[in-house]
């Protein structure tokens, strides 16, 4: 295995040797050496129910003995869809292994609706691991961000920055743009928050032109019951759930308007006949992964249970705003729902020019090294400490106890 791992973001998100896991329990795992981590990390948020809930283990472990997949429907995609409506809005659904393949797949079909080819993302984005999403802007071009991309790959991405109706609105004015993509709040960039009515303005703007909106909640439908596009009551043509749901079982969900749904059924793929649309996969919509989803849905992403875990982080806010006045570090904290993080200028970032001020890898490296060895698996260095629907009280306190003593023994050296 190059690295030493079977997926090289095992090794690539740390600077540090690969650890190796034997088990985990509620919100702790535990390596081969037999150390414990509390994690604040929760597998980049795949994990938020914890390692071991007890509603997926007996949902998954009862499903897995009558057979993990058909490659047909069951009785439970018919509730999850049921409840993915009535909890977010929209009513056709369709399902995939993650948010990069939901993703992909709403690109197609927004191409295919709208006779068009572009995109058009945000500065500071990511939306799985595209090619034309895998972009970034030097120079005013739009290059690829990673290697092993052709060089062609952003041909037709548009990257505007966040907060700027007037940098959407023109490029929305060539009336060659198929979708704007984006999350409602940018997640990997540490944090970035919509100014009012920014988000509200996409949406004007997208009708206004023909171009369709898809709000990615693939790390932030934690945030909030029903995700943000529920709780900020935003109106869009596409919602990207992912990350399993939170089980750590592949499954991300997409949903879209009745008039999207309607042209999918009328262009379905199929081994022979007319061409469809370039959707679908052989393990997608696995009936054990469906099972899955629907007890995490009905049994722990409840209302009492978001209402815990955003008491969580304003907890775990609030405590690193006090450690940042105590060492008179100029710095306040990112804020979310669960999660919080560490920003580094007195006030929030605006755009992704100023959030990646925040952005210190050595700082961040050195601070996640300090923590794990105390115990505490603190998040990668694109995100920031989340609370999981597994932690509690004690565990945002010794996470806040080990970042003071981080900060102590810092700036006494």
């Amino acid at each position: 295995m190059p690295g030493g791992v079977p997926m090289a973001w095992m090794k690539g998100l740390y600077r540090t040797p690969p650890l190796y896991v034997t088990h985990g329990e509620g919100a702790r795992f535990f390596d081969v050496d037999g150390n414990g981590y509390l994690d604040f990390n929760v597998a980049d948020l795949s994990m938020t129910m914890g390692f071991d809930p007890a509603p997926i283990v007996e949902a998954v472990s009862r499903q897995v003995g009558k057979g993990a997949h058909f490659l047909l429907a069951t009785e439970d995609s018919l509730e999850v869809v049921e409840e993915l409506a009535r909890r977010n809005g929209l009513p056709f659904w369709q399902f995939t292994l993650s948010a990069s393949g939901a993703n992909s797949e709403v690109i197609r079909i927004a191409r295919f609706v709208t006779r068009r080819d572009k995109i058009i993302v945000f500065e500071g984005h990511y939306h799985g691991h595209l090619d034309e999403t895998l972009v970034e802007r030097n120079d005013g071009q739009v290059r690829p961000r990673l290697l092993g991309l052709p060089a062609n790959s952003g041909a037709n991405t548009i990257i505007l920055p966040f907060n700027d109706l007037d940098a959407v609105e023109a490029a929305l004015k060539s009336e060659d743009v198929a979708l704007i993509i984006t999350e409602p709040a940018l997640t990997n960039c540490n944090l970035l928050l919509p100014q009012p009515g920014f988000l509200e303005g996409l949406r004007r703007l997208t009708k206004q032109f023909g171009t369709l909106l898809c709000f990615d909640e693939a790390h932030s439908y934690q945030f909030a019951y029903g995700g943000l596009v529920r709780g900020w009551e935003l109106a869009c043509d596409f919602h990207v759930l992912g990350k399993g749901l939170g089980t750590g079982i592949s499954f991300a969900p997409y949903g879209m308007s009745s008039e999207i749904g309607e042209i999918c059924e009328r262009h379905l793929d199929s081994d022979a006949g007319p061409a469809g649309l370039a959707t679908g996969g052989t393990t997608y919509a696995s009936a054990v992964a469906i099972a899955a989803a629907k007890a995490a849905l009905f049994q722990v992403m409840t209302h009492e249970g978001y209402k815990r875990i955003q008491d969580l982080g304003t907890r775990l806010a609030k405590g690193l705003d006090r450690i940042f006045a105590a060492h008179s570090l100029p710095w306040t904290a990112f804020h979310l729902g669960p999660r919080a993080g560490y920003c580094m200028t007195p006030d929030l970032p605006l755009d992704f020019s100023q959030a990646k001020l925040s952005l210190d890898n050595e700082l961040i490296d050195t601070r996640r090294v300090f923590m794990a060895n105390r115990g505490i698996w603190d998040a990668v260095a694109s995100a920031g400490p989340q609370a999981s629907f597994a932690h509690g009280n004690d565990d945002i306190d010794a996470y806040l106890s080990a970042a003071d003593a981080f900060f102590s023994t810092l700036l006494r050296a």
